[in-house]
């Protein structure tokens, strides 16, 4: 085996080890790593090694490097999900094999403001259904969502479950969600929400901003998700044409 060979082989066992301690959790999320002297000198390795090892698991994500600070554990994703398929966040958290909850739910009418009104086609006067919710995965808050519907759809008495938004449709009004055009962005700190989701540090948010469509084309539902960045990874499907 070349010198070059036996270099590589090195910093992929440093990446593998520490990959095992992400996941036998002794490097918690969000923890700091020793400096580098400290965590070469433990691993047995030349810090060049370790540097390199670095380098690689900061390309996959899993740590993060701050100017002045330090390395810091990212850990693994909580909820995996492709996000071309439309399923309610109960069922993304089921199917990642999580019990989902709700930890704040409020809800209350109000009067549409003019994007809305755009937004579902509603006339001046109309009004709204706007829902704020932390949904949690075995207890731990994991989304923020605000949920905006036309009141017209519903009774006015009507009280949403704290659960899914999609079963209310179908079982209170009769409507089946069919299709969704969805926009995903970073954000950083955001007021109420960071906080809300237990953010820490420069800890990013996924946004997901989705228009929700029933059977005849009606926008029906507007959500805004806040997922962290942390917890959730998704991934699309792409197809050459």
């Amino acid at each position: 085996m070349s010198v070059s060979s036996e270099k590589e082989l090195l910093y992929m066992k440093v990446v593998n080890q520490l990959k095992m301690d992400l996941k036998t959790r002794v490097l918690p999320p969000d923890m700091k790593l020793p400096s580098e002297p400290e965590l070469a000198k433990k691993l047995g390795v030349s810090r060049t090694t370790l540097r390199e090892a670095l380098v690689i698991l900061e390309s996959e994500n899993i740590v993060k490097r701050v100017h002045g600070k330090g390395t810091y554990v990212r850990g693994q994703a909580l909820i995996e999900s492709g996000i071309e398929e439309l399923s309610s966040i109960s069922e993304l958290i089921i199917q990642n094999g999580k019990e989902p909850g709700t930890s704040m739910y409020t809800q209350e009418t109000v009067n549409a403001s003019e994007e809305e009104r755009t937004r579902f086609k509603l006339k001046s006067g109309e009004k709204v259904k706007a829902i704020r919710r932390i949904r949690t995965a075995d207890g731990d808050p994991v989304v923020y969502c605000k949920d905006t519907l036309p009141a017209s759809l519903f009774g006015k008495n009507h009280q949403f479950s704290d659960e899914s938004l999609f079963s209310d449709l179908e079982n209170a009004a009769g409507i089946e969600v069919d299709y969704a055009v969805s926009k995903i962005k970073s954000r950083g700190y955001v007021p109420e929400v960071s906080d809300a989701l237990n953010c820490t540090g420069d800890m990013s948010l996924l946004v997901l901003s989705q228009m929700h469509f029933d059977t005849k084309n009606r926008p029906v539902l507007y959500s805004i998700n806040y997922f962290r960045s942390d917890l959730f990874s998704f991934t699309v499907l792409r197809t050459k044409k």
